[in-house]
């Protein structure tokens, strides 16, 4: 018997012709976001269309037993796949009570439709701060000059990597005496982000003598994109002999993180300065790591030394 998990394999690209309705309630569900909440909403939307359609399934004829079988998770799956679920909920909720807002329906399917619990742990364990402070060492010594600047934006100013590498030279400037960085965020919220002197030095050496343009440039001069920020990430890691399979982008803003909370840092300035909605947010990210070190297990092993 099929489950969910095969029900929502990845579709493919080819979108069945959408009706004139249909269109017309995509248009009118993406122009409630902007920046990249809309790229990750139109995301989430077409894999979801791309599922109707494989299935010969009018979206707008959609019942909640349909939704039931489209959430990507079941009980007791990996956390990373329930935070997919959360999305493809968050996302059909959304969709349908714009159709049902618009009049193209009488009821939203997605009303009672079960709704993953997210995981009261982050999934991504950030980096020890020996292995950050390696991992600093070796991008300040690689031969890139942009990846210093790259570890130091994301790991020291906590950036997202869409953040980061969406950053240019034009978006630098000076605030009552401060150097900052003028930075889109989720939603198109535009903050200003104070660099500490290292990391406007990173930034600096990765600029040059460049006047304009991103600041962070890929291996062929053009836009550092996530992939290629990904792959020098992790070539630094080993580099840095960094014994962590798999490092992204993510676990730098993850180590900011955590990094601040050991340094004494107050959460609710922690919260601020990761630009979490919600401090539940900023102590999901913690918890993970503090479980592991607060593991009984290692009391047990050090009491029963003596017999081991």
């Amino acid at each position: 018997m099929m489950n969910s998990r095969n029900l929502s394999s990845d579709p493919s690209d080819r979108l069945a012709p959408l009706t004139d309705q249909l269109r017309l309630a995509v248009a009118a569900y993406l122009a409630r976001f902007q920046g990249s909440s809309r790229d990750h909403t139109e995301s989430d939307l077409r894999c979801y269309l791309c599922w109707c359609a494989e299935r010969g399934l009018d979206p707008l004829a959609a019942r909640r037993p349909h939704l039931e079988l489209y959430i990507p998770v079941d009980a007791g799956g990996p956390p990373l796949q329930a935070l997919d679920g959360v999305a493809a909920v968050l996302m059909s909720a959304g969709f349908y009570r714009t159709c049902v807002i618009d009049g193209l329906l009488e009821h939203s399917p997605a009303e009672h439709v079960r709704r993953p619990a997210v995981p009261a742990e982050s999934p991504t364990l950030g980096f020890t701060h020996l292995h950050f402070e390696a991992l600093l060492t070796a991008a300040r010594q690689s031969p890139d000059r942009c990846d210093f600047a790259l570890v130091a934006m994301l790991g020291l100013l906590g950036l997202r990597i869409f953040e980061a590498t969406g950053a240019d030279i034009a978006d630098l400037g000076e605030q009552h005496g401060h150097q900052v960085l003028r930075v889109c965020g989720k939603g198109g919220k535009v903050v200003l982000v104070l660099l500490p002197p290292a990391v406007g030095r990173a930034i600096d050496r990765a600029i040059g003598d460049r006047d304009s343009g991103p600041i962070l440039l890929n291996s062929r001069g053009a836009r550092m994109d996530r992939h290629a920020a990904t792959r020098r990430l992790r070539r630094l890691a080993d580099a840095a002999g960094v014994p962590i399979t798999s490092p992204h982008p993510h676990m730098l803003r993850h180590t900011f993180v955590t990094t601040m909370l050991d340094a004494g840092v107050d959460l609710r300035d922690v919260q601020l300065a990761a630009r979490h909605a919600d401090p539940r947010t900023t102590m999901r990210y913690d918890r993970a790591r503090k479980n592991l070190d607060r593991q009984p297990n290692y009391i047990l092993a050090a009491y029963m030394a003596s017999g081991t």
